[in-house]
């Protein structure tokens, strides 16, 4: 038998396979050359007036015997050409600039006409030398992409919104909390590897499954199969069945001996009025996910009031829950516990809902009640709670009649769409013996159909035309699994699995007016977080991406898009630290009204993203960030921010009273509780937050050794007292100077972001007591009065927040200059350089004549060279 016949390839490419194995060969074809920049530098002489100022006002303090600031500006060498040295030359430039160095004080007064001619020769000399590194090597480094813009280009690319796989890559390094960062992504064998793992689990779930769809299954379960065991809700008070209202006593004996007729009886409700939190739980009895995938939940419930007696009467309001996938281990959970499709308000009266949750096989999915009592661990036996006394109003909870839930669900097209994105309308078979896949495609022409199926595919995942040679390189990957006896899909999997870890698709070219896919990219990476579309592709192969009204549209039309919310969620994520908004939680000793609120956490995370959405989408003023009279709130936020009752878990626009201290970011619960430690609150780490974030005038990072500011959570000594003492060291008050009154402010609000006249404290001051959300009787002090007053460095004072936010929109410049600069760190992976600065006040002085509005801050950015590059000479 002439075995060469039956392979459409030559096989002078088998022996590579025989050689090695082939994901050593599937390594191969995704290492890049990484450039490699130069660390030569010249000396040079620092300019005249940059001499004769630090002879004259600064050598008597920052020379080697006193090191002022840790800086012996004697000794320092003057080589701006070199990128550390000259990073030293701009802080030095920018504290003589804003007036902060040299100080008045001790006849050090630097006259403005000195200052001018300093900042003048300085100046100029370092943005030459930045320039002429910036012509060389670029703006920074080539950046690969994070694995969050990995995992959301296969899930676009490959048509599967649910995948995935963000967890087998390596988490990302910050810089500044932010993860785009060219520097801090670097690539390892650990990466190479995790890409390869990626790219594999993405294509086997993109393949068809099977010749036809998976079987779907259906679970209807009525209100006493709702839960796997009598006893998984804990005590009477938090679980009973109940008909017409009334409570129906059920034992556990005589549930477990109810016939199948009886647990098929609808007219029988399952009440709760808990939240299921461990070691408490609550899943449909006899279900579990056969397959990873997309289920349909269909239920039908409502919001109920627990009264005396155990008498159910219709809420005052709706009763919002969400569905968390688990595994069905009772108490003990195995593995991750996740929200799955999205919040629901049950209404006071039965309503049918429905929603889609994502499951894996093997999992069920849980009953989460949101702002329901939660259980605290006992240490003395019993239930592991005391229910809370029952309030004027009655228990809030929620009443189950039945549930019924199907899937997986299927594409209304087999093979699914995604398969479609691999193997085009190739027909499919049955899957030979021993395939990983659960298809075959059938192929008459297998090289034909391989040269097309992977050009195809390689220009949608590669944002633009890829080189033949490239291209060569994984048709012969693809001829060599095919001579080795792989099938047709097995052998098109691993091309395409090479060619998601190459650097065609996993680095992002520096854009310039010479090359449109790269803005391209750039621009959907931004705004979008994914390879750019169909429509945007275009534009740039026709280069009408360079029209700047052209330009304009399509970032409009990004903001627009649904995807602008993995820009919502990965900017506020980075820029204002929410990533860490779980980091700590409240202390149940001195916060017990807060002990284990997810539901107000969650709460808070989604009020900041709808309002910074909200600020791009209608294009308001800058200073909005900081001083606005309205926010988003839904039921829980609304009572934390002491207003009047909205119900429902959707967060709605509503007008801040005049009376209110909230709005703006600063006063945002999110941004208060991500400042503080749960314990206490920092004037130091608010102020620093503000200073970074807000107006992008970060502070040094503290000496070494300087020991940490260690609140006094007995109430005896405020933190403004021991602030007081810790900066009567010279050296700690010249940097506190700089942010603990902008801190001082937002000493009104406490750990969560609550309003407080008072501090709390566990032994001094007046005693409060009373039952906490679990039943469980605290006890705490309230003591001194909170003294929100400050001066700033200018001199200007304030007694209140109020006044503060005042201040800081007085220079809307300075608001929207940091923002320009979080864009440009979050859009170009690169901080703004020195010689981009004329740049950013270009894109300033554009938006100014309308107040700095921050749609109109983004679209000038758009347009600018700082984000689309400068031309290459030709």
């Amino acid at each position: 038998m002439n075995t060469q016949a039956s392979h459409p390839f030559p096989r002078s490419t088998s022996s590579l396979i025989a050689a090695a194995s082939l994901r050593t060969l599937l390594v191969c074809c995704v290492l890049i050359p990484l450039r490699v920049t130069s660390s030569q530098e010249s000396s040079a002489a620092a300019p005249e007036p940059v001499k004769i100022a630090i002879e004259n006002y600064c050598a008597d303090c920052h020379n080697e015997q006193m090191m002022a600031g840790d800086l012996d500006l004697v000794a320092l060498e003057f080589t701006p050409d070199h990128p550390t040295n000259r990073e030293r030359w701009v802080r030095i430039f920018d504290r003589v600039e804003q007036g902060e160095m040299p100080p008045t004080e001790g006849g050090y007064d630097l006259a403005e006409e000195e200052r001018r001619e300093y900042v003048a020769a300085l100046g100029e000399v370092l943005r030459q030398a930045d320039q002429a590194e910036v012509a060389e090597h670029g703006r920074g480094p080539m950046r690969r992409l994070t694995r969050d813009e990995y995992q959301d280009q296969l899930r676009d690319l490959l048509q599967l919104p649910q995948l995935d796989v963000r967890d087998k890559l390596p988490p990302d390094r910050e810089y500044h909390g932010f993860t785009k960062v060219t520097k801090m992504l670097d690539v390892s064998r650990v990466q190479l590897e995790g890409w390869l793992d990626a790219a594999e689990a993405a294509l086997e779930v993109a393949v068809a499954s099977g010749t036809t769809p998976l079987p779907t299954q259906t679970h209807r379960a009525s209100g006493t199969d709702l839960f796997p065991s009598f006893d998984s809700f804990g005590g009477r008070e938090a679980m009973f069945f109940a008909r017409d209202g009334v409570m129906v006593p059920i034992t556990s004996s005589d549930h477990q001996k109810m016939a199948p007729e009886q647990r098929r009886d609808e007219t029988l409700e399952l009440a709760i009025f808990r939240s299921a939190t461990w070691p408490y739980y609550g899943y449909p009895r006899g279900f579990k996910a056969k397959h990873d995938g997309t289920y349909r939940v269909r239920f039908s419930a409502r919001a109920v009031r627990q009264l005396a007696d155990f008498r159910l009467v219709p809420a005052h309001q709706p009763q919002p829950m969400s569905f968390r996938a688990r595994q069905p281990s009772g108490p003990d959970v195995s593995g991750d516990v996740r929200e799955t499709g999205g919040w629901i308000d049950l209404l006071p009266e039965p309503n049918v809902f429905e929603t889609k949750i994502r499951l894996k096989a093997g999992e069920t999915f849980e009953y989460s009640l949101l702002g329901l009592p939660v259980p605290f661990i006992r240490t003395d036996g019993g239930f592991f709670y005391d229910f809370p006394p029952m309030p004027p109003e009655g228990h809030r909870g929620a009443a189950f009649q039945w549930l019924e839930v199907e899937g997986p669900l299927v594409s209304e097209t087999w093979p699914p769409p995604s398969h479609h994105v691999l193997f085009g309308d190739l027909p499919i078979g049955k899957a030979p013996p021993g395939s990983r896949f659960g298809v075959e495609v059938n192929s008459s022409d297998p090289k034909a159909d391989a040269e097309r199926l992977f050009r195809y595919f390689a220009r949608r995942a590669a944002r633009k035309p890829v080189p033949e040679e490239a291209i060569a390189k994984y048709l012969n990957l693809i001829e060599a699994r095919l001579n080795d006896d792989a099938t047709f899909v097995e052998a098109m999997t691993n091309g395409y699995q090479a060619f998601l870890c190459s650097g065609h698709v996993v680095y992002l070219n520096e854009p310039s007016p010479n090359d449109p896919f790269a803005l391209a990219a750039r621009l959907s990476y931004f705004l979008n977080n994914t390879a750019p579309d169909e429509q945007l592709q275009e534009h740039a192969a026709s280069g009408r991406l360079g029209n700047p009204e052209v330009l304009r549209a399509e970032t409009e039309r990004l903001i627009a898009d649904d995807r602008f919310d993995r820009f919502v969620e990965g900017f506020t994520d980075q820029w204002l630290d929410l990533s860490k908004l779980r980091r700590d939680i409240p202390d149940g000793r001195l916060y017990p009204e807060f002990r284990k609120d997810d539901y107000l956490v969650d709460s808070m995370q989604r009020e900041t993203q709808s309002f910074f959405r909200a600020m791009i989408r209608e294009n308001l003023h800058v200073t909005t960030l900081v001083d606005a009279d309205f926010t988003f709130v839904n039921d829980r936020l609304a009572q934390h921010y002491d207003l009047p009752r909205t119900p429902g878990s959707a967060m709605r626009k509503t007008q801040l009273p005049d009376w209110s201290p909230y709005g703006g970011l600063l006063t945002q619960a999110s941004i208060l509780k991500l400042t503080a430690n749960g314990t206490t609150t920092s004037p130091v780490l608010r102020g620093v937050w503000v200073m970074e974030k807000i107006l992008g005038d970060p502070p040094p990072p503290p000496p070494k050794s300087v020991p940490a500011i260690e609140p006094d959570i007995r109430g005896a000594a405020t933190i403004r007292d021991i602030l007081a003492k810790h900066t009567e060291v010279e050296s700690c008050a010249a940097c506190h100077t700089h942010f603990d009154p902008v801190g001082f402010a937002l000493e009104n609000f406490d750990v969560m972001g609550a309003w407080r006249d008072r501090y709390r404290g566990l032994e001094k001051g007046d005693k409060i007591t009373g039952i906490d959300p679990a039943g469980h009787p605290y006890t705490y002090f309230v003591g001194p009065a909170v003294d929100a007053s400050g001066k700033l460095r200018d001199g200007r004072t304030f007694h209140n927040v109020r006044e503060l936010k005042a201040h800081l929109v007085s220079d809307p410049r300075s608001l929207a200059r940091n923002l320009v600069g979080q864009f440009t760190l979050y859009a170009t992976g690169v901080p703004v350089r020195f010689s981009d600065r004329p740049t950013v006040e270009s894109i300033l002085d554009a938006c100014e004549r309308d107040g700095y509005r921050i749609g109109d801050l983004i679209h000038a950015f758009v347009v600018s060279e700082l984000f689309g590059g400068k031309a290459n000479p030709q």
